[in-house]
């Protein structure tokens, strides 16, 4: 199966204003958001990208740019509403100090998977969507592209978040767990066994062990085993 990028957009003025932007139109990128996307950009250059895909929202398409820009052949943006952000309802435009008082609060900290946001979607919905969506456009790439094919999808916080405790076999309850930073980049390879996390929230380093390797010798390729008793030689590292 392709391995699939997950990249959350970079830094907003409301994310550093402490505000729930949720869904709200007009919300961008601010010049520390740009910075970190140029950077997630030039760390993924080295990566061939069968297919970039975003959420619909203007942060995230705006850092999907700045990876499209510095792939060597052009690349053109998917948009799938599937990957926009959690309706946070009446939550949405709302500083976050101000709702860390209400009950809802802690029961989104330490019981996602009870919590509906009041006129929007809950915590389940929001993954359920968001995992079907990668793992379905992940076979579809797989298909058109072969199982070393690699992908970008650029998303929100919590909906990577949700996607990455769903690979990593984790109960919604336990996703708060999981940090995921702006422009931060998550990495997950799907197989028929089980997904494999290979990388979460990461900042710096070489990406190059991503890109899609020559065939084995001989044409045929083996395989996948399964997780590698002891930890293995490493990604992309043929036995």
């Amino acid at each position: 199966m392709a391995t699939v990028i997950l990249l959350r957009h970079g830094r907003t003025s409301a994310n550093a204003s402490g505000t729930l932007a949720g869904r709200t139109p007009g919300v961008h990128l601010d010049d520390l958001g740009h910075t970190q996307a140029d950077r997630a950009g030039d760390r993924l250059a080295v990566v061939p990208l069968a297919e970039l895909v975003s959420s619909p929202l203007e942060r995230c398409k705006e850092t999907a740019k700045a990876v499209a820009v510095r792939q060597a052949a052009k690349s053109r943006v998917h948009s799938d509403r599937a990957l926009t952000e959690c309706d946070y309802g009446e939550w949405q435009g709302r500083k976050l100090r101000e709702l860390a008082r209400l009950a809802l609060w802690k029961t989104v900290q330490t019981n996602p998977s009870a919590a509906t946001f009041p006129g929007g979607e809950s915590l389940p919905q929001m993954q359920a969507r968001a995992v079907d969506a990668v793992r379905r456009r992940d076979a579809e790439i797989t298909a058109a592209h072969g199982a070393d094919a690699v992908w970008l999808a650029v998303s929100h916080g919590d909906v990577i978040k949700s996607v990455l405790a769903d690979a990593l076999g984790m109960h919604l309850d336990l996703f708060q767990r999981i940090q995921v930073d702006p422009a931060s980049i998550s990495v997950i390879r799907y197989t028929e066994a089980r997904p494999y996390v290979l990388a979460s929230n990461t900042h710096e380093g070489d990406l190059s062990w991503l890109a899609p390797k020559p065939p084995a010798k001989g044409g045929r390729k083996k395989a996948d085993p399964g997780a590698a008793v002891g930890g293995g030689a490493g990604a992309g590292t043929r036995v």
